[in-house]
């Protein structure tokens, strides 16, 4: 419908200037003393209109002639910068692939570029970090001048650091990032591997917890590394007691109530004569974590200031809810066996056996009979004795 428009408003046109010059019969004189010239008007705008038209172009003409220099300049550079800019795609790309030395190359072909320079500079650290070429890698990290550059390249630097087991270095490289108050989390997950590798537990509990709330760690890994890093804890600690319930005081509910922390710090604690304070932190880890391994070494918590006849009547409360529970059944004979309750001792480990029939349980069956068998001898049973040693024999070569 435009189309039809315009071509009925042409079509008019053109009838109105045959129309203007058919019945124009108007003159235009020009003096130029001692010269006079007539021409008709229609002659005369014909004339106007083809020098403006010729003055039009020679000026067009002029002008293209002198930009044309800074249009091949401009044109140039124009190339020069799409082949920086594909070369720094296929570096990525290739990158990517774990075409290393071609990304290296098509990142030095990127640099030609100034505004480039820098980010090719960074793909290229991360393609010669990844060929093991660390002297190179320092080298193009080095090349990085643009202020706008500097937290990627410290991220990239500390990360790579890390990664090629240069813990200290990625250390002081996180230093210069957290000078500048530059705080990310992929900041805090370098420094976790960093102090992993350098085995600096408290900070590893530290940042793993702290990666852990923010939702920066899956749950799984932070709770292997929470435990990892608590056991070696423990473990610096156990030949002071003070230290070791300062720390355990110093951790989380739900670190204290872990089986596998709660367990450790009771093996240590009894090591150290702390019954009394194993005991507490065996039951408050079973109230909210039932488990086999606590409940085995809450046997072994009788010691000074702790007769095994408390344990027993603690024992005996948890068996009211939980009778067929082997686990409880053997710390109760344990620690009747402890009391020289003999006759008591003996049925709760035979109920253990009697109770435990999974093959998961083919450990806890070894030490009941392990355990009878020391009753038995105590009480100069030795045929029983005999029995129950063959018995724990048999099931240790299985």
């Amino acid at each position: 419908m435009r189309s039809l428009f315009w071509i009925v408003l042409l079509f008019a046109l053109a009838v109105a200037l045959a129309l203007f010059v058919q019945f124009n019969q108007s003159n235009v004189v020009l003096f130029y003393p001692p010269y006079r010239i007539d021409v008709s008007l229609n002659l005369f705008l014909l004339v106007l209109l083809a020098v403006f038209a010729l003055l039009y172009v020679l000026i067009r003409t002029a002008s293209a002639m002198w930009t044309l220099p800074a249009k091949a300049v401009a044109y140039r550079r124009g190339l020069h910068m799409q082949r920086a800019v594909t070369a720094l795609r296929e570096a990525i790309s290739s990158l990517s692939a774990g075409r290393f030395a071609r990304a290296e190359k098509l990142a030095l072909e990127a640099q030609s570029w100034d505004e480039l320079s820098d980010t090719a500079a960074l793909l290229a650290a991360r393609a010669a970090h990844n060929m093991q070429e660390l002297a190179r890698r320092d080298e193009w990290l080095e090349q990085i001048h643009d202020p706008d550059m500097t937290q990627a390249k410290l991220v990239s630097k500390a990360g790579m650091q890390a990664e090629s087991r240069d813990a200290t270095g990625a250390l002081e490289t996180i230093e210069q990032l957290q000078s500048q108050g530059m705080r990310q989390i992929q900041v805090q997950r370098i420094a976790l591997h960093a102090h992993q590798q350098l085995q600096n537990w408290a900070e590893v509990l530290r940042l793993a917890c702290m990666l852990e709330k923010r939702n920066a760690l899956h749950p799984v890994a932070a709770g292997r590394l929470k435990q990892q890093a608590c056991k070696r804890l423990l473990d610096e600690r156990k030949h002071d007691a003070d230290a070791l319930i300062l720390f355990w005081r110093s951790l989380s509910a739900p670190e204290r109530t872990g089986a596998a922390n709660a367990d450790q710090a009771a093996r240590l604690l009894i090591a150290l004569n702390k019954p009394v304070i194993a005991r507490t932190i065996l039951e408050q880890a079973l109230e909210e974590n039932w488990d086999e391994r606590l409940v085995l070494r809450y046997a072994s918590c009788h010691g000074e200031g702790l007769p095994p006849l408390t344990l027993i009547t603690q024992v005996e409360n948890w068996l009211h809810g939980r009778s067929g529970d082997p686990a409880l059944h053997f710390a109760l004979g344990r620690l009747c066996q402890a009391q020289q309750l003999w006759g008591k001792a003996q049925v709760s480990l035979q109920a253990c056996l009697n109770y435990a029939r999974d093959a998961g349980q083919r450990r806890l069956r070894l030490r009941a009979h392990l355990a009878l068998a020391e009753l038995n001898d105590e009480l100069d049973r030795a045929e029983q004795a005999n029995h129950h040693y063959r018995e724990a024999a048999k099931l240790a070569e299985n």
